[in-house]
């Protein structure tokens, strides 16, 4: 599902109830395929939209929650796993519908957090009924926008309910280095370059990192690993040290105890989500036992070679670590988990950079709503190396 940065705004609802008549009129485009037939959006479909106000957005479109059969079934699966990973919800219906099908996507949006709105559609044919209104008021205590999306009723107004209600930290993106450097302050990133790093360009995290100290007014010195003694030995003026998790150990002799060290992936913890359940998760490497099941929460999906850090090297680390015989699990991309939680001792999730705050706040919540230990990459590389203490240190 979505790898991308930008707020998720999910349309829910039953069959024609004009879900994807009113993501075409949202975006301005032909996005979803419109049809009296129910149950043509399959899978769900996602459309780039700039939105005035929010900025640049992704819009899902969802199928029938009312579908039926067992095709419907799935796709009815499929648009439920899409209310975890978005920041707004819009629940549609139609010739007030509306009955347990809403009623326990509603039940769904809470459970993750998810704020909502509730939208009648077609009102051009049949207008919302004040007896309706009045009862979802009284439970619900919001009101339902009502909407045409063929004559184009009320869209401005629906726009401005978007805006008002969406999180704002889903679009206003939170600085990596808040509190940690300041004006003038240099600032050195080490980013090794193997087989895993991309071709020709540098991961998100290492260009955000980048971005952030500029903004800062701070000096940025990006070096690869092997260059790292050299510029250490004849610069005195760092006052932070940022590494790329894997080299964790290597850098961390190098570097002097009194220049202050951490991790890509430790910072964009901090601002991802859930920072004292992963602090205090991590440590639970120390009482792994044999025969432990270890989940490991990939964000994306891609090409696997022997260099593969959440496949390979990370399992390699903990089973030296620990001296346990313990098992893996891998679950890459979005997909739904919640099943793999059962007899599992820990959790680790990647940095999550192309990953939004509240994907990876949902998926982490599940296991610390089963109260399973939960850490990320570049904690439990910390740890494992001895260099944890350090790591944190710096957010203290």
């Amino acid at each position: 599902m979505a790898k991308d940065l930008k707020p998720h705004i999910g349309i829910f609802g039953k069959r024609n109830s004009g879900k994807s008549s009113l993501i075409n009129a949202l975006t301005g485009q032909d996005t979803a395929i419109v049809s009296e037939q129910a149950g043509t959006t399959t899978d769900p479909v996602k459309k780039s939209v700039e939105i005035f106000g929010i900025g640049p957005a992704i819009i899902i479109d969802t199928a029938g929650i009312d579908d039926i059969g067992e095709l419907g079934k799935k796709r009815i699966a499929k648009s439920r796993v899409t209310i975890s990973q978005i920041d707004l919800a819009i629940l549609v219906f139609s010739n007030n519908n509306f009955d347990g099908h809403e009623k326990d996507l509603i039940n769904s949006f809470r459970r993750y957090n998810i704020p909502f709105l509730l939208v009648h559609n077609k009102c051009d044919i049949i207008r919302l009924s004040i007896c309706l209104q009045k009862v979802v008021e009284s439970n619900y205590g919001m009101e339902i926008i009502e909407i045409s999306t063929v004559e184009n009723r009320n869209l401005d107004k629906l726009t401005e309910s978007i805006i008002s209600t969406i999180p704002k930290t889903s679009y206003i993106k939170p600085s990596l280095f808040e509190g940690l450097i300041k004006k003038g302050n240099t600032v050195l990133l080490v980013t090794p370059i193997d087989s895993e790093a991309p071709e020709g360009r540098m991961i998100l995290p290492q260009v955000m990192a980048i971005r952030d100290v500029l903004d800062k007014d701070s000096i940025c010195i990006v070096l690869k690993e092997t260059q790292l003694k050299d510029y250490i030995r004849n610069h005195h003026d760092i006052d932070l040290v940022v590494t790329d998790s894997q080299v964790f150990e290597m850098v961390s002799d190098i570097v002097p105890e009194n220049i202050p060290l951490t991790s890509f992936s430790i910072i964009f913890s901090r601002i991802k989500a859930h920072w004292e359940p992963i602090l205090q998760g991590t440590k639970h490497i120390s009482k792994l036992q044999d025969g432990d099941n270890i989940l490991i929460l990939e964000s994306c999906t891609h090409h696997v070679s022997c260099e593969d850090i959440g496949r390979y090297k990370i399992p390699k680390w903990l089973s030296e670590f620990t001296g346990k015989d313990l098992n893996f699990d891998i679950v890459s991309g979005l997909q739904e988990f919640e099943k793999k939680l059962n007899n599992c001792a820990m959790v680790i999730q990647c940095g999550g950079c192309v990953a939004t705050q509240k994907q990876i706040q949902n998926r982490l919540q599940l296991a610390i709503d089963k109260n399973i230990a939960v850490s990320n990459y570049g904690m439990a590389i910390a740890y494992t190396t001895g260099v944890f203490e350090r790591a944190t240190k710096i957010f203290d």
